[in-house]
């Protein structure tokens, strides 16, 4: 299943990467470049393993380590409730 912003997070890219808002907490999560470009492939319907692949191809990490930043981000977005499945 594919990840989604919830309804009331907006996603702004900046040159540094991008600022997550949750209006209904009122709370602001900053990402790098890389983390924008992960949040992305997931709400464009890709799984973290398709994600990870990505990660892999543009950056100099092994599989693995992509996997495990994917993984990462995901459980923290998931956890600071900024998407759902």
């Amino acid at each position: 299943m594919a990840a989604k912003l919830r309804a009331d997070v907006t996603l702004t890219e900046t040159e540094a990467g991008g600022v997550l808002l949750d209006e209904r907490a009122g709370r602001y999560f900053q990402l790098n470049r890389t983390g924008v470009l992960i949040l992305r492939t997931l709400i464009d319907g890709r799984s973290v393993e398709q994600a990870a692949g990505v990660l892999a191809e543009r950056y100099p990490v092994t599989a693995d380590q992509a996997r495990t930043d994917v993984e990462s981000l995901h459980r923290s977005l998931t956890a600071a409730g900024l998407i759902t499945e």
